[in-house]
């Protein structure tokens, strides 16, 4: 060996800086593995849904009850060229649509959960209770004529987005009339999944037309409503103690407790998509853009979701590593006890194992409890590695120490969501000033 590979070999061996490299790229090695990690998160957070969505589809899906319309067929002439090239004139059936001067809704909610494994589905029973009027509709804003109007073949329209929650056949009470609800026809498309009920409007006499019905369905994770009423008022009750109030209005008036919610929503037709009344168009409310805008409800959410937890703290293990790594190689120079790099390869794997053990405990315990256990487990295994590295104990407890204090850290940043920035960036501040102190003690010249 020549003398400049012998001085380049003592130079490997002996150099801080060249530990320092070391260190460095066998952080970024360990990029690879943690990536894999959130990796087989996602694939489990994927398996959650699918799961969900498989006992959903059995039990009966998030429910959005929308509706009613008030259709009214009326006959319109309609001028076209016929085949002698001579104006001729027919007779259509269109449709005339008409919201809800007021509606009123009640339901009260009765939850459960449904267990699939190793996973849970919110599922929920409720009887929706719906009412209100229409008001005749402004003929000469849409320039027709009552004689236009075909009143004996008028429907009420509403609908269910999983028409499989229902228990019974709706039995709808409009003006006064008596009739169970069927589904609508296929060419109808105001609504996806459509239920009608006929009403013979010719003998109304103060135009305005009163009706109510009771909905017994079921469904899973969401009950929603639209906004249709001119006025809208909706009271929700139930016993779920983890409510989630989405969509674009919440309510006026919430209450949640252990034992249950309770929330009114008030709402006036100003902000709302849709006209009052119109002609033709059977496609107004089915439009799933002003569908999202007028819908409002509530989420039976579940309290913890290990998976998203998970994922947000895996997202720091590249700090975790790192400050370890930091604090080893001071530990390291400062006791002038050499530490070989693949043992900062073993301790790396132990904290991506880390991961690992906190995914698949918290699917059977929970994340908090899980992350006692991994967090312990790792702290501990890394902690009597260090001590039968050193010989010295005291300095491997001080090392678990410092550990312990990262995990709690990233413990504190998980749970305090809307101070994370804050608390993190504090922390960091502190965590760079105490290395900066100690890095005084080592002499970078001599190395």
């Amino acid at each position: 060996m020549t003398e400049e590979q012998h001085g380049f070999m003592y130079w490997l061996k002996e150099s801080v800086t060249a530990k320092l490299i070391f260190i460095g790229v066998l952080i970024l090695v360990l990029l690879i593995p943690s990536s894999l990690v959130q990796n087989l998160i996602n694939e489990r957070a994927i398996r959650q849904e699918n799961m969900m969505k498989d006992v959903s589809d059995k039990w009966s899906g998030s429910q959005l009850v929308a509706g009613p319309v008030l259709t009214i067929p009326y006959q319109k002439h309609v001028k076209y060229i016929g085949d002698d090239q001579k104006e001729k004139v027919k007779d259509v059936i269109e449709n005339l649509y008409v919201l809800p001067d007021d509606l009123h809704v009640k339901a009260e909610l009765t939850t459960e959960i449904l267990h699939r494994g190793i996973f849970d589905v919110v599922v929920y029973n409720t009887m929706v209770k719906v009412s209100g009027s229409f008001a005749s509709a402004d003929l000469n804003a849409l320039n027709l004529t009552p004689d236009q109007l075909i009143l004996n073949k008028a429907r009420v329209t509403f609908s269910l987005s999983d028409l499989k929650g229902l228990k019974n056949n709706p039995v709808v009470n409009a003006a006064g009339q008596i009739s169970t609800a069927e589904p609508t026809a296929n060419g109808d498309t105001l609504f996806g999944n459509g239920l009608q009920a006929a009403v013979d409007l010719s003998s109304l006499k103060n135009g305005k037309t009163v009706f109510n019905y009771t909905l017994d369905l079921k469904g899973s994770e969401e009950l929603n409503f639209l906004h249709l009423g001119k006025t809208t008022e909706v009271e929700l009750k139930g016993n779920w103690p983890s409510p989630s109030f989405n969509g674009r209005y919440l309510p006026e008036t919430r209450s949640v407790s252990d034992k249950g919610f309770s929330a009114k929503w008030h709402m006036l037709y100003y902000n709302r998509p849709f006209p009052q009344q119109w002609t033709g168009d059977n496609s107004m409310i089915s439009n799933a853009k002003k569908q999202q805008d007028a819908t409002f409800g509530v989420k039976l959410r579940l309290p913890v979701d290990q998976y998203q937890k998970t994922m947000r703290t895996s997202k720091y293990s590249l700090l975790i590593i790192m400050l370890t790594f930091i604090s080893l190689f001071l530990t390291e120079v400062i006791r002038k006890q050499k530490i070989h790099v693949f043992n900062y390869l073993l301790i790396g794997a132990a904290m991506i194992i880390y991961y690992s053990l906190l995914l698949s405990f918290s699917e059977q315990i929970g994340f908090n409890l899980a992350y006692l256990v991994a967090s312990a487990a790792t702290v501990g295994l890394i902690t009597t590695f260090i001590s039968s590295l050193l010989k010295n104990n005291a300095a491997a407890l001080l090392f678990g120490v410092i550990l312990l204090v990262f995990y709690i850290f990233i413990y504190v940043i998980i749970q305090l969501e809307d101070f994370a920035l804050i608390i993190g960036s504090i922390a960091l501040f502190v965590i760079v000033a105490v290395l900066m102190y100690f890095s005084k003690k080592i002499n970078w010249d001599k190395h």
